[in-house]
């Protein structure tokens, strides 16, 4: 009750200052009929036609529905949502614990509208009181002769403090388009998050590349997401060393070791970061993987490519690399014929722990969504750069002795009620 009560505290700091999410829980709180303005606006905080929006203890799930809809919280039995006058949004603002992942599952005329997972973010996802806020270039495109005909947008986030002029420490994060505007609130808050954890000293201000997945070229006009993410090869990490970093430092100055680069995405984006640092380990030395597609999504035979699941093989029989790794997942991640998502995160954790990583595995229940490394990503970051030192340039990156005599997986299974 102590830490809670804090919590609260240091939430009714915030409410000097008027946020986009709390200025709609407000509005939904009070019935205001401003509610029907800020939801076709384009929903702050929520996904188009269904999300979750966090403030605090509040959560605020709408759904848009032509019937009457229901929501059902951690697979309790469905709850009456409430309409909002002149529009086809249902919605239902309710009181849930902190510091955990809730599911919510979407009904309307008796079918399903969709389900998801959403975090009860901690305090650091939240903006701090005195904290300067790092500063969100505008978008950019890159074209690629890589990837032949195709093109990329991305963005550039510097956290005050980073010396763009000498060079900062860079972070790579893939799936770029989610981690701005109302999509970051949503979902992981990093901006917020990496400017708080820079103010408290626990993380280097760096320069946090948003870049997007490109479209056109051999995906004949459409999203090169999964040929570019999920094909377990080379070529990704040469993309990005060739041609997406230096159009990045042709305006921000950022360092070339390994030591002060990271790398990171969810899903497609996870295997992705990790294939990066896995093939340009002299490049690339912190990986962040949530809820990773380690299975064969790209997996074609007749042209000699193997799928994701042999990331966790390669692994076992390669020689170790100078990699640090925070890896999560949870158990109601997806399964197809493409193989199985939390069995492949767990293979892979299994052979990082034999071959004397420095990683961590966090594995709860969630589902294929980013709400643990939300939930996480106060704590992941601080683990990746911890004893970061800007005077180092390299350092090698091995397994606490301690952590050799944990499970085989060395898996820290936290459920949604926080056992």
């Amino acid at each position: 009750m102590k830490r809670l009560s804090v919590f609260l505290l240091f939430l009714s700091g915030l409410h000097a200052q008027t946020h986009p999410l709390q200025e709609l829980i407000e509005a939904a709180r009070t019935r205001s009929p401003r509610l029907k303005d800020l939801m076709a606006r384009g929903l702050p905080g929520l996904n188009g036609r269904d999300g979750a929006a966090v403030w605090g203890q509040e959560f605020l799930f709408a759904v848009e529905s032509a019937n009457p809809a229901s929501v059902s919280i951690d697979k309790q039995p469905p709850l009456a949502m409430e309409g909002i006058p002149g529009t086809k949004y249902w919605y239902r603002l309710m009181t849930l614990r902190l510091g955990t992942t809730h599911n919510y599952h979407y009904f309307a005329a008796g079918e399903s509208l969709g389900t998801y997972d959403v975090a009860g973010y901690n305090p650091d996802s939240y903006p701090l009181p005195g904290v300067p806020r790092g500063t969100l270039s505008g978008m950019k495109t890159l074209a690629s002769r890589i990837y032949p005909g195709m093109s990329a947008n991305y963005w550039v986030y510097v956290n005050p403090g980073a010396d763009t002029i000498r060079g900062a420490p860079l972070m790579v994060w893939q799936d770029g388009e989610t981690i701005v505007g109302n999509q970051d609130l949503l979902r992981l808050r990093l901006q917020i998050v990496s400017d708080n954890l820079v103010h408290k000293k626990l993380i280097p201000p760096m320069v946090p590349v948003l870049l997007s997945p490109g479209n056109g070229g051999e995906a004949q006009g459409t999203r090169m997401r999964s040929i570019q993410y999920d094909t377990v090869s080379d070529r990704y990490g040469k993309y990005l060393l060739e041609e997406a970093l230096p159009e990045v430092e042709k305006t921000y100055k950022v360092r070339h070791d390994a030591y002060s680069r990271a790398i990171a995405g969810a899903s497609s984006g996870a295997i992705c970061a990790f294939n990066a640092a896995w093939y340009y380990p002299s490049q690339f030395s912190r990986v962040l993987s949530h809820i990773g597609s380690y299975v064969a999504l790209q997996w074609h035979p007749e042209k000699g490519l193997e799928g994701g699941y042999i990331v966790s093989t390669k692994v076992r029989r390669e020689p170790k690399k100078n990699i640090r790794v925070w890896l999560s997942d949870g158990s109601d991640d997806q399964e197809s014929n493409n193989g199985s998502w939390p069995l492949n995160n767990i293979l892979l954790a299994n052979s990082l722990k034999l071959k004397g990583y420095d990683f961590h595995f966090r594995f709860g229940e969630g589902m294929h969504a980013i709400a643990q490394g939300a939930l996480d990503l106060p704590e992941s970051l601080t683990w990746l750069w911890r004893d970061y030192d800007s005077a180092r340039s390299e350092q090698t990156h091995e397994m606490d002795e301690a952590e050799r005599v944990k499970r085989p997986y060395r898996v820290k299974i936290v459920s949604r009620d926080g056992w």
